[in-house]
């Protein structure tokens, strides 16, 4: 195992930028829907493992644990402050594991979701006074008279079920298609919610802020706006909006000491980003990026254009990067600091180590195992748990250290 220095990577970019050519007058600028064929084929998942696995990763040697079975395609996780864990299942069920257990009863209460395409029971998030207040946050599909839209829901949780279940909020992201939902959720030291909502596979939707499409939005707890988002007040602005341009954002989260909101978001074939969101940024799409279409041709000539946020490292093939957490605990000693991101349809673990300047060098963790990670979390053990991406078969790995090697004698 080797980590690829950051350095490397820009080296990259500036190939690929010096790389693309121009388009010719006329040539297709992927309206709506357009994708242009099908994606290069990749080797396709294996089962997850039936016994534990152990692995040599640049800074640990790690043990993979298959800890909970039988999910239906599980998007997210949340760990309670009793250990126990809900994890969200596509097909729009809420589950609970109890000690390590699997509930074989779903939580009732959930919202009606579209269970199609990328669409289902998406993140789940809990508020940060939750011992206090029971509330829990789900993201999901939802129908309506223009076709579906991504949606914010809020209900208590009893122990058993939610109650008091109610939307507040419903992004104005209306599709008849069935792809780019996003979404994510994290809670800011502030208090207020992060929410990624992708451009519905329309291109021109995301650099268009008179709707929610393509956007990182910032709400209040109760789906309110904050009086301080950056562009309330502003004609053309839906106030929620806290940063644009954006495609399909799929992690989500907040660095743990400085209180930076990072995210990760689907290029199309390549350019794949990791990027740290700031208040009123442009971040390009479709204007700029480093992916193409899925037949190889240009999606754009620009890697960057003056007033637009360019990403901080990008993946090139693309990876489907998804939810991803910064490891804080003690457990995994060598990993502290990093990130750690699920790759899809890359079927890997990815590691971004950052040192005081920012991100150092990267790793691809758990290849062999050829698994399409949709989620990763610390748990309260200070171990890692990732779901994995599957149905029938879906999971719950975690990742524990490897116990040491017994001691060999020295040769005389």
């Amino acid at each position: 195992m080797r980590l690829i220095p950051i350095a490397a990577v820009a080296v990259l970019l500036a190939t690929v930028a010096s790389a693309q050519q121009p388009q010719a007058p006329g040539a297709r600028q992927g309206g709506p829907g357009a994708r242009g064929g099908g994606p290069f084929p990749r080797l396709q998942p294996l089962p997850v493992p039936d016994l534990p696995r152990e692995f040599d990763t640049v800074s640990e040697r790690i043990r993979v644990v298959p800890f909970v079975r039988n999910l239906a395609a599980p998007w997210s996780m949340a760990f309670l402050p009793n250990g126990d864990m809900l994890v969200t299942e596509k097909v729009g069920r809420l589950r609970i594991v109890r000690n390590g257990v699997l509930d074989p009863q779903p939580i009732a209460g959930t919202p009606q979701v579209v269970a199609m395409g990328q669409g289902g029971l998406l993140d789940v998030a809990l508020h940060p006074q939750f011992a206090q207040n029971g509330l829990v946050y789900l993201t999901y599909s939802k129908a309506g008279p223009q076709g579906n839209t991504t949606a914010l829901a809020r209900g208590r949780f009893d122990g058993t079920s939610l109650t008091g279940v109610q939307d507040i909020f419903v992004a104005d992201a209306w599709s008849m298609a069935a792809f780019h939902f996003g979404s994510r959720l994290a809670f800011a030291p502030d208090g207020t919610l992060f929410m990624t909502v992708g451009e519905r596979n329309d291109r021109s939707r995301a650099q268009d802020t008179g709707h929610h499409a393509g956007k990182v939005l910032r709400l209040r707890d109760d789906g309110t706006v904050p009086a301080d988002n950056p562009f309330v007040g502003r004609a053309g602005f839906r106030p929620e909006i806290y940063s644009y341009g954006h495609r399909n954002m799929q992690g989500l989260t907040v660095h743990p000491e400085t209180g930076e909101i990072w995210e990760t978001e689907h290029g199309p074939q390549g350019g794949d980003e990791l990027n740290l969101i700031q208040a009123g940024k442009n971040y390009g799409w479709p204007i700029v990026t480093f992916g193409r279409e899925y037949n190889g041709s240009l999606i754009t000539n620009q890697t960057w254009r003056e007033g637009m946020e360019p990403p901080v490292t990008i993946w090139v093939p693309s990876i489907a990067l998804s939810g991803m957490v910064f490891y804080t605990g003690d457990r995994l000693p060598g990993w502290k600091g990093s990130l750690f991101v699920g790759g899809m349809a890359g079927t890997q673990l990815h590691r971004v180590a950052f040192s005081e300047g920012g991100p150092q060098g990267r790793e691809s963790i758990l290849t062999e195992l050829r698994l399409r990670v949709r989620d990763v979390r610390q748990g309260p053990d200070g171990l890692l748990y990732l779901a994995i991406d599957a149905n029938p078969g879906g999971a719950i790995l975690r990742i524990e250290p490897a116990a040491a090697p017994p001691p060999t004698s020295a040769l005389r």
